[in-house]
C-alpha cells in the first residue's frame, strides 16, 4: 500500500520493482486483488495492464487497522491498549500527558 500511496497509482510490476523483496509478479497481483476486495485500492485497465490507485488514504487505513486491533485483542477497549503500551514502555509519561491535554481540547464530535 505504501508504494501505491506514494505513487498515486501503480501496476503490479511497479509494486514488485519498488518492494526490493524476492516476490513473483503473480504474488503481487494476488495481494493487489486482495487489497481491492477489501476496498483499499481500485483498478483501471490501460491496454492489458491493471493500474491500481488508492481508495482510502493512509491515515484512514491506519485508523481502521487500529480499530480492528483494539477489537480483536483488547475487546474494544482502547484503555487496555494504552495501558499495555504504558506498562511495556512503548509510550512514556510525557507522551501520556500530552495526549491527555490533546484529548481535553478535542471536541466531543471527534471522540467517536
Amino acid at each position: 500500500m505504501a508504494l501505491v500511496w506514494t505513487r498515486g497509482a501503480a501496476t503490479a510490476s511497479d509494486v514488485l520493482a519498488g518492494l526490493g523483496r524476492p516476490l513473483t509478479n503473480a504474488t503481487v497481483r494476488t495481494l493487489l486483488r486482495r487489497l481491492e476486495a477489501k476496498g483499499y485500492v481500485r483498478h483501471a485497465v490501460r491496454g492489458r495492464t491493471f493500474v491500481y490507485a488508492p481508495r482510502v488514504g493512509q491515515s484512514q487505513a491506519a485508523t481502521g487497522a487500529v480499530r480492528r486491533l483494539v477489537e480483536r485483542f483488547f475487546g474494544g477497549s482502547a484503555r487496555k491498549l494504552l495501558a499495555g503500551m504504558i506498562d511495556d514502555g512503548l509510550i512514556d509519561p510525557d507522551e501520556v500527558r500530552e495526549l491527555s491535554r490533546r484529548l481535553a481540547r478535542a471536541s466531543p464530535r471527534s471522540r467517536k
